[in-house]
């Protein structure tokens, strides 16, 4: 990595300072477990492995994941595991899957899998649930509960009858500005199984929920919309701590609701340009959102990279956005514990969209 970080503190809760060194991947510290026993995970999304031919694969997307793979080994301390947020295929294809899962093999801690939609309607989760994963579950760690949720999911007549083949049906879905797209929810049999799951664990009990999709309403027409958010929302809503984390819109992108706090993490693979630079529509970008000092399209790296968040014992919660060949950003509570960028927030001191794509 030629454009990382120095050595910095950026870890702090419970009133203790932890340093690190560069880190091109999402490492959380939860500070407020069983016992204010702190521990940390690394955080990687949206990969997107794309087969070319039988052995060939679209060479950036894979240095993106291999440079992911390679900073977690090189974290000291290491993180008790790497939560990855979906998406690591472009198709579907068991090829795609099969080479994400072979760079993946490299970490040297275990792996939290979270589907996304380039993973799952090729064959509607079926060889993901063979090879990586259930497509949600749930799990405790050091006082902490975790919830994962499959958030992609969409109506069944879309699903099961509007495709003539489950490659076209992958085809479409993995469109961006798409009219036949559809968007995503997590459904009523997903959500009686989260009331029930969530039943057994008490209120004062953090909560970390891994989502692909986020779990608010962002632009639709993108699909950066989970239709029943509200009906998650709700069973989320009784819980002191609660924080939401997910991949799939390739930005800098936070909100808060209520009690629920709600970070994206940056993809390996490419950046997406906000909803506003789409001229048909008005922006749909919450209003807690500052856009990023926008990508260069002609950097390749501009605008991907990997996010660390600390939550510390109260409520304050900080997110360090690292880009690969952009500025980095700071978003953390302000005094009425919305979420707020320390440098950008203000219009004044944005700096202008790229216009000479």
């Amino acid at each position: 990595m030629t454009n990382g970080i120095n050595r910095r503190t950026f870890l702090k809760g419970a009133g203790v300072l932890a340093a690190s060194a560069a880190l091109p991947v999402g490492l959380v510290e939860i500070a407020f477990g069983k016992g204010n026993e702190s521990f940390t995970f690394a955080y990687i999304s949206d990969s997107h492995i794309t087969q070319i031919n039988d052995t060939q694969f679209v060479r950036n997307f894979d240095r993106g994941l291999q440079k992911a793979v390679l900073e977690v080994n090189f974290m000291d301390p290491q993180p008790d595991f790497v939560i990855f947020g979906g998406d690591l295929a472009q198709l579907g294809k068991k090829a795609e899957i099969d080479h994400g899962l072979a760079m993946m093999k490299d970490l040297t801690v275990p792996v939290t899998w979270v589907i996304g939609e380039h993973d799952y309607y090729l064959d509607l989760g079926k060889y993901w649930q063979e090879k990586v994963s259930p497509l949600y579950y749930s799990f405790d760690h050091k006082g902490v509960h975790f919830v994962v949720l499959n958030s992609i999911l969409t109506h069944d007549d879309w699903t099961h009858k509007r495709w003539p083949t489950p490659e076209e049906r992958m085809r479409q879905m993995a469109r961006l500005d798409n009219p036949e797209g559809s968007p995503f929810m997590v459904k009523d049999e997903q959500i009686a199984w989260l009331k029930g799951d969530l039943a057994k664990v008490k209120k004062d009990t953090p909560l970390v929920v891994l989502s692909h999709s986020p779990l608010y309403k962002v632009f639709k027409e993108w699909n950066f919309w989970t239709d029943d958010a509200e009906k998650v929302q709700a069973l989320l809503k009784p819980f002191k701590k609660v924080q939401v984390l997910h991949g799939h819109v390739h930005q800098v992108l936070y909100n808060r609701i209520g009690n629920i706090s709600f970070n994206a993490f940056m993809a390996t693979a490419w950046p997406w340009p906000y909803p506003v630079s789409y001229s048909q529509l008005k922006n749909k970008v919450p209003d807690m959102t500052v856009f990023m000092n926008r990508a260069d399209p002609f950097k390749e790296r501009d605008g991907t990279g990997w996010g660390k968040i600390d939550l510390a014992a109260g409520p304050k919660v900080v997110h360090h956005y690292e880009l690969w060949e952009n500025s980095p950003r700071t978003v953390e509570n302000n005094p009425k514990g919305n979420p707020a960028d320390t440098k950008y927030q203000d219009p004044k001191m944005r700096i202008p969209s790229q216009e000479h794509y």
